[in-house]
């Protein structure tokens, strides 16, 4: 039984060595590379005594970040966007590095909101407000494509950055009871986070690493599998030889 389990195990570590070594030789999978730069825009005032500003952009983003210092309590905040849909939600941006950001898998979250305009109630002297422009490209700047080629690979990644590039105008609006109040005193700071292609590769696995991962996870389930066993027969024998000790220590009486 132990010379079958190990030459089983022999056999399953090199059908894992030529496994690991075929997925790194010809990848079907591609690693591209974007800026992901966080880029501030000059915002300007419609009218010197409301407080209204606009920003024209046309980029790839992702984040849409927006700062307002010294607005009225219980003032509304109005981000428009003139010609695509954007997503909000409270939780974006929280939680540091496990950060909320609308999208996990496939799935988009319920508590994300996708229109042209998105409200924000001001009760702090400072407020931020987020929002995604973009749930497709990679929100930290390395994604993965499936191509039969690297030049296939590489015009994907740059249709899915033109399929994602925005051209818009941003309104800012701030409202009190239903009315633009003066922009007097008033703080503000736009920017979006923007991608451009920087590179492509193929995607690679180091095969000794994966191949030592491989061997010391197969050595761990068969010393689980034998080493069990092994303990349960050697306990059972013990119990055996202890019972056969006492039988002959303490004979039983005559009839």
């Amino acid at each position: 039984m132990l010379r079958t389990m190990i030459g089983l195990g022999l056999v399953l570590i090199l059908v894992l060595s030529y496994a690991v070594f075929s997925a790194t030789v010809d990848s079907e999978y591609y690693r591209y590379e974007t800026t992901n730069e966080s880029v501030e825009y000059a915002l300007e005032l419609e009218s010197e005594n409301e407080s209204s500003w606009f920003v024209s952009t046309s980029s790839s983003p992702t984040w849409v970040n927006l700062t307002v210092v010294n607005a009225p309590n219980d003032a509304e905040l109005v981000i428009t966007s003139t010609s695509s849909t954007w997503f909000h939600s409270p939780l974006l941006g929280e939680d540091g590095d496990s950060a909320f950001n609308c999208k996990e898998f496939d799935e988009i979250s319920d508590s994300c909101e996708e229109a042209y305009e998105h409200r924000m109630m001001i009760d702090t002297e400072e407020v931020v407000m987020r929002g995604r422009a973009s749930l497709d490209l990679p929100i930290n700047g390395v994604g993965y494509i499936r191509a039969d080629d690297a030049g296939l690979a590489e015009a994907d990644a740059l249709n899915l950055l033109s399929d994602e590039k925005v051209t818009t105008t941003w309104l800012i609006s701030i409202y009190v009871d239903g009315e633009l109040v003066s922009p007097e005193g008033i703080e503000l700071s736009f920017s979006l986070t923007e991608h451009q292609l920087v590179s492509i590769s193929e995607f690679q696995i180091d095969p000794v690493q994966e191949t030592l991962y491989g061997i010391a996870t197969l050595v761990g389930c068969f010393f689980l599998l034998i080493a069990v066993p092994m303990m349960v027969y050697f306990a059972g024998i013990a119990k055996a030889r202890l019972d056969e000790e006492n039988r002959l220590e303490d004979p039983a009486p005559n009839e």
